[in-house]
């Protein structure tokens, strides 16, 4: 199979995902200074995670002063998938390839960076990789830095406004999938009467933020995983 080498290419089609970074990051720089983060140190949270989900779930654990523990095991529940999608993107990559390469790559390998990757008919050479990496996290970083800035000149109705955008976005990820699959609505549903009562509950709600995350996606997830596994024979054959 032919090598995709074209390093301008990578390029052209990381170009979108940087500039629909831009509005999300913008929502989020917004959020993190809201919530007592200083601009600086927002950008830097972009800069060296890239992560909107994890970033989200991080900021009040980070604002509450949870314990490194706390925050450590958040961010591998959060973002396991990413570990799933890097297998999946190896079987793509070509020889040119090393392994520093693998490392550099794996840091800006977000969902829609490997949804683009691997829809490449050929198999991925470095310097298209490379291409593909290079403008996503300056996107996701100069968004958090505008967003950071706008919050301490805008409105304050318009940053409380904007700051509940990036829940916008999950809930604009989840509900399609939710009102088409019934044990993804149920698991939703579950998980969100777990966080009231974490919420609550006075003996729960001495439990920390960032645990309570952690107890409410496994605690969801396993329940639903055993009571209504994927079909991956179905899964395969549907593709």
């Amino acid at each position: 199979m032919k090598e995709q080498t074209s390093f301008l290419k990578g390029i052209k089609d990381g170009f979108p995902i940087c500039i629909g970074y831009l509005s999300i990051s913008f929502a989020f720089g917004i959020y993190a200074c809201s919530c007592g983060l200083s601009v600086w140190e927002a950008v830097i949270m972009s800069l060296t995670n890239l992560t909107s989900a994890g970033q989200l779930a991080s900021v009040p654990i980070i604002v509450a002063g949870g314990t490194l523990a706390e925050l450590a095991v958040s961010q591998i529940v959060i973002n396991m998938r990413y570990a799933l999608m890097s297998v999946s993107l190896s079987q793509k990559l070509g020889k040119s390839v090393k392994m520093l390469d693998r490392f550099i790559i794996a840091f800006a390998n977000t969902d829609e960076v490997f949804a683009v990757a691997s829809s490449n008919e050929e198999t991925v050479g470095k310097r298209y990789l490379y291409g593909l990496i290079l403008t996503p996290p300056l996107g996701w970083t100069l968004g958090t830095l505008l967003g950071a800035a706008a919050g301490n000149i805008l409105p304050a109705m318009l940053v409380s406004a904007l700051g509940i955008a990036i829940y916008g976005m999950f809930i604009a990820i989840v509900m399609p999938k939710a009102r088409t699959e019934k044990p993804t609505a149920l698991c939703v549903a579950v998980a969100i009467i777990l966080s009231c009562l974490f919420y609550y509950v006075p003996t729960l709600k001495a439990i920390p933020a960032g645990f309570t995350i952690i107890i409410c996606a496994v605690v969801a997830s396993g329940i639903f995983a055993f009571l209504a596994p994927l079909n991956i024979a179905e899964e395969d054959n549907d593709q």
